[in-house]
């Protein structure tokens, strides 16, 4: 039998890793399940396999948004009254592609054999998280999975809508930079070096910001490979910088240490990280294992250095709260809610609000960094197409001069 690498979460937040002999990953995940361990990857020994550490859904399997649909659509099937294999068949009929059908065909023939939602879904490799597998199969041991499907697609649409909303208020601006951007580069490469020549046979000293603009756009004329070259020289070489941890902990501390971006990167991960947790320990996952699930959907390593040492702090004593507190990096307001969430007994509903309540921070900032950027690009580039403008009529007036 072939050898299987494993990592998984135990009970008490611990992070297992080690190697199994078994016949299949699907062994090796059930294996640890039952040691009530929470798997997150496993793969044969040497080899690469299956690893979904985070909430991203592969391609290779439905999309972020049919895996959305189909839990909103199950979740209501299922709240209806509709058995599970009916309210399957249902699905199959609603498929909108090949990919869909193909992977809610899987799940429904895998439930009418006598296997369980949760396995069905963790069959099909690269299209439900860690996250989502676990919370289905917590809502099939507590009898009630149509709330927890419920909570999954409240989980899944949230986060999408904050996605979105970054995504939607990105798309002015940029379009803005491309066209600014365009005119510039017609500008120097098409328009100014018509001038060149004129100016040449005139002859006279030209001004020296006309030099600079007839060099430039020379340059952009006639070595654009080069400057493109550099541009994606420069973005392999950051890609590279970031891919090592060191260099990687150092740019994301700049990161947040920068004026409202460090500010907006800091809600938004705080947002993501609270929303998760919070859905976790709604359905019944302790509350140890449920931070180092929720670390992983953390892009900043700071911030999730800061979390990975406070669930060591919480496994030796002492409230959330207080241990969070101890790094500096969470604001003041989400650990007050977080422990007025512990005095009450309400974590999970009080996290959740601490989520809400940053969505909503994150949407705020970002429309007061849009009301501030959108004039500054306009300002900016007026400002070099002016510049570029005058050149033209300094050179003109001063040959005009020497003519005269």
């Amino acid at each position: 039998m072939p050898l299987f690498e494993y990592k998984a979460v135990s009970p008490s937040g611990e992070t297992v890793r080690g190697t199994m002999e078994a016949g299949s990953e699907d062994w090796v995940i059930s294996k640890l399940q039952d040691g009530g361990n929470i798997p997150l990857s496993t793969n044969v020994a040497g080899q690469g396999g299956f690893n979904i550490d985070t909430l991203s859904f592969k391609r290779r399997g439905m999309s972020a948004r049919e895996v959305l649909q189909f839990t909103q659509q199950i979740a209501t099937l299922l709240a209806a009254g509709l058995p599970l294999d009916r309210s399957l068949q249902v699905l199959l009929e609603l498929a909108e592609n090949q990919r869909v059908e193909s992977a809610v065909t899987g799940i429904r023939d895998h439930v009418r054999e006598g296997g369980s939602l949760s396995d069905a879904l963790d069959a099909q490799h690269g299209s439900f998280s860690r996250l989502f597998i676990n919370m289905v199969r917590a809502g099939e041991v507590g009898g009630s999975l149509d709330k927890t499907l419920d909570r999954l697609a409240d989980y899944l649409e949230r986060s999408k809508d904050l996605k979105d909303s970054v995504v939607s208020a990105m798309i002015y601006p940029i379009m803005l930079m491309v066209l600014a951007g365009g005119s510039l580069v017609l500008l120097l490469v098409y328009v100014i070096p018509q001038f060149a020549p004129i100016f040449a046979e005139l002859g006279g000293d030209l001004p020296l910001i006309t030099k600079i603009v007839l060099a430039f756009g020379s340059v952009l004329q006639n070595f654009w490979w080069g400057l493109v070259g550099l541009v994606v020289l420069a973005m392999v070489l950051f890609r590279r910088m970031l891919a090592t941890p060191d260099k990687r902990f150092r740019w994301d501390t700049r990161v947040l240490r920068l004026r409202w971006v460090g500010d907006l990167v800091a809600k938004m991960e705080i947002a993501r990280l609270a929303r998760t947790l919070g859905t976790l320990l709604t359905n019944g996952v302790p509350l140890l294992a449920g931070l180092s699930i929720a670390r992983n959907v953390m892009t900043n390593t700071v911030l999730r250095q800061a979390l990975v040492e406070t669930t060591e702090l919480v496994k030796t004593g002492g409230g959330l709260a207080h241990n969070l507190a101890t790094n500096g990096h969470f604001p003041r307001l989400a650990l007050q809610m977080v422990s007025v969430g512990e005095e009450t007994g309400q974590l999970d509903s009080m996290l959740l609000k601490v989520a809400d309540t940053y969505d909503k921070e994150v949407r705020i900032t970002i429309d007061r960094l849009l009301a501030i950027f959108t004039p500054a690009i306009t300002l900016l580039m007026a400002v070099m197409i002016g510049t570029i403008v005058m050149s033209v009529l300094m050179a003109i007036m001063s040959i005009n001069e020497l003519v005269g």
